[in-house]
């Protein structure tokens, strides 16, 4: 009975095919939480896969209703082994977006696993199917190995993450006695590449507003009414161009962040940002002037044009068109109160002379910031333990650049966060073709044995 010995039983379940059998299954199961007709399916994963899996681990197990009307069940499996243990809270999300079939490349399914050398196709593999199921395999091992956690171990797990999380905030609030923990450990995300162990503790908020010129009912056309009628999409996109450079770098000072502190300065210094060799070349001019290429997507804000639309691009006709909208994003980190960025926002465009532009906020699509202070004790636990089994030491991310339901668990239930990440920026999550590689899952099978052995020998203590 040995670390050395779990870390083994994790990757032998990789080698042998367990691993990826049990993500094929998953896989398989269409659970499209933007598609209204996927219920059962969302059901059936909780039901049908999470609740036996957590059951041959010794879990008890409940399903529990989404507080909110409409939003999709949750299942928080438990396994308590004694008093004055720590407890260890986990999470997944077993809903992936919409599998977009007909834009994978032939010969792949987002419902079939298909492996291509390092490369395991299907949607949910990155995202997040693929991540938990490393989890998992990795808690079953420890206890094949020594017969017990040594800590107590809770597990939620969501289906409804990509269409914003709805209802996860109740239910941390009616049920945080059932979600008690002292730290929570969870995988999600990309790695800054795929070859470093990574560690992020906490994630950049995301705020999604529209921008609105509404003039007139109806096109007239441009040869009549060109120059008399004030257009729509001359005055948004100059709208646009008042609120950022034309290099990204955001004008509003009250959008942009404090300093950033030392220690977070120190964490990121160093760590290269790699897609991989399908990721997009950086454009090392654009942003914030001044920042690092790290510093800029971990610790620093950003404004994003996600969508612009007027008249009709696929079909433009000499009209002038009656309306435009941008349907756009701030990524922010701590230090801001986001609740004040929409207001800034509309006092800005008001003195800049866009009174005639309306400022909307997203029904959905809303994340707090959050960061973990990198000397919290269960981050420098965490860190020792994953250096222990690679070799390597991981880095260390304040703040994942893109944004997830951290501030639910760091705000809402109080605790340190500590995430793990398995996939790689690469991996074409949320678009056709996503993948994990498998390199990444064997290690971090053996990362997550031994840091969860590690939890039942020498974790912080729960006053930590």
């Amino acid at each position: 009975m040995s670390r050395e010995a779990a870390v083994a039983q994790a990757t032998q379940y990789f080698d042998e095919g367990g691993f990826e059998s049990d993500l094929a299954r998953r896989v398989a199961i269409r659970t499209e939480s933007q598609n209204p007709d996927a219920g059962e399916m969302l059901n059936l994963y909780l039901t049908g896969e999470m609740v036996p899996t957590f059951e041959r681990l010794g879990f008890r197990c409940q399903i529990i209703p989404n507080p909110v009307e409409g939003g999709s069940p949750f299942l928080v499996a438990e396994r308590f082994e004694g008093e004055g243990l720590p407890t260890v809270l986990g999470y997944g999300h077993g809903d992936v977006i919409r599998g977009q079939e007909h834009a994978w490349r032939e010969g792949l399914s987002p419902w079939k696993i298909t492996r291509e050398g390092d490369r395991i196709y299907g949607r949910g593999t990155a995202d997040n199917k693929g991540q938990h199921t490393v989890n998992i395999g990795a808690l079953a091992a420890v206890l094949k190995v020594r017969g017990s956690l040594g800590f107590n171990a809770k597990y939620l797990i969501e289906m409804g993450e990509e269409v914003g999380s709805i209802g996860l905030r109740e239910l941390a609030q009616s049920k945080a006695d059932l979600l008690a923990a002292d730290v929570l450990i969870a995988s999600d995300g990309p790695r800054v590449n795929a070859a470093t162990p990574t560690m992020f503790l906490g994630a950049r908020g995301a705020l999604n507003f529209d921008l609105i010129c509404d003039f007139r009912d109806g096109g007239h056309h441009s040869g009549n009414w060109g120059g008399l009628l004030a257009n729509p999409g001359i005055v948004l996109a100059h709208a646009i161009a008042n609120i950022v450079t034309e290099k990204g770098q955001i004008i509003l000072a009250d959008w942009l962040p404090p300093d950033i502190p030392e220690s977070v300065k120190e964490a990121v210094h160093g760590l290269e940002v790699d897609g991989g060799t399908d990721g997009p070349d950086i454009d090392t001019e654009w942003g914030e002037p001044g920042l690092t290429i790290p510093e800029k997507v971990y610790c620093w804000n950003s404004f994003e044009v996600l969508a612009f639309e007027t008249g009709n691009p696929a079909r433009p006709v000499n009209a002038i068109p009656p309306r435009a909208r941008a349907h756009c994003q701030i990524r922010y980190t701590v230090g801001r109160d986001p609740m004040t960025f929409l207001p800034a926002l509309r006092k800005h465009l008001d003195a800049q002379g866009f009174q005639n532009v309306e400022v909307k906020k997203a029904e959905k699509a809303f994340f707090g910031a959050t960061r973990t202070d990198p000397s919290n004790p269960w981050v420098s636990f965490a860190r020792d333990s994953i250096a222990r089994t690679s070799n390597q030491t991981p880095a260390i991310l304040p703040s994942l650049g893109g944004s997830l339901p951290n501030d639910i668990f760091a705000d809402d239930l109080g605790l340190p966060t500590v995430w793990v990440p398995h996939s790689y920026a690469g991996c074409s999550q949320h678009a056709p073709d996503e993948h994990a590689l498998a390199s990444v899952d064997r290690q971090a099978l053996g990362l997550m044995a031994g840091l969860y052995w590690d939890l039942g020998e020498n974790a912080p203590s729960p006053a930590a």
